[in-house]
């Protein structure tokens, strides 16, 4: 939350994923990649955080676990990781935007 700052200063939970890099910065038209934005922008602190979380929920939540299997399987291990993570950044955001619990069936089912 301190690296946050105040969450209503997010539209949406996709400028929170970007704040945290947790997405990819491209530029597409017509399903064609026109560029890359800039890679730096965001949060270091946070990104570095997230992915400490999704490590830590591969080894603690079955679920999570489940997930990033599927994901590896599919690509590869650091892709997987870093999708965890941004799962659980959108879960974050959520949480301190609605002031509620993590459900892991929300994030997960």
């Amino acid at each position: 939350m301190l690296e946050t700052g105040n969450i209503s200063r997010f539209a949406d939970v996709g400028n929170f994923s970007s704040y945290c890099r947790c997405v990819d910065s491209r530029r597409e038209s017509n399903s064609r990649k026109k560029g890359e934005g800039n890679t730096k922008n965001g949060n270091r602190y946070l990104a570095w955080a997230f992915v400490e979380a999704a490590n830590f929920a591969i080894r603690t939540c079955p679920e999570a676990r489940r997930f990033y299997e599927r994901k590896k399987r599919a690509r590869n291990g650091i892709v997987a990781i870093k999708a965890l993570a941004h799962k659980l950044a959108r879960a974050c955001y959520h949480m301190l935007r609605e002031h509620k619990p993590f459900e892991v069936s929300h994030g997960f089912g």
